[in-house]
């Protein structure tokens, strides 16, 4: 109708991540299929997690004995419900510095989704050891990416601030750890808050 202004605007999920978190990788095998019930779209944000960590005096719970023993099984459950395959690498911890520059350097390309997809699963689901920079490149030529592009790329002053960045935007905003998700300014963090995220995306 003549006049009449349209909403052009799409409900968004921001979603805060590094490769080296499990619950990062449960709820990247999640987040696609919830946004997906509602229209939203995901706005992915990399951060470096021992950044994180630093600033803010937090810890991997793997390095809590009680809490890992506990957090591992949380882990397997949740994978079982969700019908996703997560092994626990035996390489953790693994230095993601280089990983999260890629994830930052292909962004903006067509290659973001396959690279991303590709670190978890090499992570998560096939237990490489992501520390070595072979195994990178393993990864890298199965997904077609050269590997002298992707050196390259997390070499630039721009990736390399890019990611400090976020790392320090997320801290500012009060993020602690990731998986951590923004919708509509509200945080919410852990695979298992998906639900409330679910909600907040319903009209």
């Amino acid at each position: 109708m003549d006049g009449e202004v349209v909403s052009t605007m799409t409900k968004t999920v921001e979603f805060l991540f590094d490769f080296g978190s499990p619950t990062s990788f449960l709820a990247y095998k999640q987040l696609p299929k919830i946004t997906a019930r509602h229209g939203a779209r995901i706005m992915w944000t990399p951060i470096l997690l021992g950044g994180v960590f630093k600033a803010t005096g937090n810890t991997s719970p793997a390095m809590v004995p009680a809490k890992a023993r506990y957090m591992n099984g949380d882990l397997a459950r949740f994978a079982k419900r969700y019908g996703v395959v997560l092994n626990f690498n035996s390489h953790f911890p693994v230095n993601t510095l280089p990983l999260m520059r890629g994830a930052v350097a292909y962004q903006a390309t067509p290659l973001f989704d396959i690279y991303v997809n590709a670190m978890f699963d090499a992570m998560w689901a096939h237990t490489r050891n992501l520390n070595d920079q072979n195994e990178i490149t393993h990864v890298l030529k199965d997904i077609r990416i050269d590997p002298s592009d992707f050196l390259t790329r997390i070499e630039r002053a721009d990736v390399k601030e890019k990611l400090k960045a976020n790392t320090e935007g997320a801290v500012a905003r009060g993020v602690f750890g990731a998986p951590t998700f923004f919708v509509n300014g509200e945080m919410f963090f852990g695979q298992d808050r998906l639900d409330f995220v679910e909600e907040h995306l319903l009209p």
